[in-house]
C-alpha cells in the first residue's frame, strides 16, 4: 500500500514535468530519461515513472518502443485542431477576464509586455515564454472559471514543446509581442471583444509559423 508521502512525491513530479512541458523545456521528439529526471528533481525513479505515465495517458507524452517516453511530434492536422481549440477557449477566457481586471492587474500585464519586448530584443526564448505564460494565465484566471483554466492548461501541454522554436525565425520572433500591445490598448478602452480578438490574432500569428514545423 502506498503512503501519502508517495502520492505527494508523484504529484510533485507530475506538476514539475507538466510545467516543463507547458514552458517548452523539451522539444518535439526529445526523449525523457527517467533516471536523469529523477536526479534533476531529487526524487525516486518510481515517482518520476508514474508521473510520466500520467502524462502519456493525457497524450502530452508518448511511449516509444525500446526508447521509453518522448515528446510527441505534432502533425499539421493535430496542430490545426489544437489551434482552433485554443482560439475558442482562450478567446472566451480573455473576454471574461478583461471585464474583471483591476487597475493593478492591468499595470502588471503592461509590465509583462515590456519584459517580453526585452526578451525578444535579447533573443531569450525562455524569458519570453515565462513572461508570456504569466501574462496569459493572469488574464485567463481573472475570468474566475477554474474549469476553463484547466482546459486551457491541458491544451498548453501539447503546444509548449513546439513553441520553444518560435525564435528560430527572426521575422516571426521580432513581431511576437505585437498582439499583446494591441490587447493592452483594448483593455484601456474596456473593449472585452477587442481583447478576445487580440488573443486570437496572437495565437494565429504564432500558429502560422509553428504549423510549418509540424509533420504532414
Amino acid at each position: 500500500m502506498k503512503t501519502d508521502a508517495a502520492f505527494t512525491l508523484q504529484d510533485q513530479a507530475y506538476q514539475t514535468l507538466r510545467q516543463g512541458l507547458m514552458l517548452g523545456r523539451w522539444l518535439p521528439g526529445e526523449r525523457l530519461k527517467i533516471h536523469t529526471l529523477a536526479r534533476e528533481m531529487d526524487m525516486g525513479s518510481m515517482a518520476v515513472r508514474t508521473a510520466l505515465q500520467r502524462l502519456v495517458a493525457e497524450k502530452a507524452l508518448v511511449n516509444v518502443p525500446n526508447c521509453g517516453v518522448s515528446v510527441p511530434q505534432l502533425s499539421k492536422a493535430e496542430f490545426d485542431d489544437i489551434l482552433a481549440t485554443r482560439i475558442l477557449l482562450e478567446g472566451e477566457a480573455a473576454r471574461q477576464g478583461a471585464l474583471k481586471l483591476d487597475k493593478g492587474a492591468r499595470s502588471t500585464l503592461a509590465s509583462l509586455v515590456r519584459q517580453m519586448d526585452e526578451a525578444i530584443a535579447q533573443g531569450d526564448i525562455k524569458a519570453y515564454l515565462d513572461a508570456n505564460e504569466t501574462f496569459h494565465q493572469m488574464l485567463y484566471l481573472a475570468a474566475g472559471s477554474p474549469i476553463l483554466m484547466t482546459l486551457i492548461e491541458t491544451v498548453w501541454l501539447y503546444v509548449g514543446p513546439i513553441s520553444n522554436r518560435l525564435h528560430q525565425n527572426a521575422a516571426v520572433w521580432a513581431t511576437m509581442n505585437a498582439a499583446h500591445s494591441t490587447l493592452l490598448a483594448a483593455l484601456l478602452q474596456n473593449d472585452a471583444n477587442g481583447v478576445g480578438q487580440a488573443i486570437a490574432e496572437d495565437l494565429r500569428q504564432a500558429g502560422a509559423y509553428l504549423r510549418t514545423l509540424c509533420k504532414d
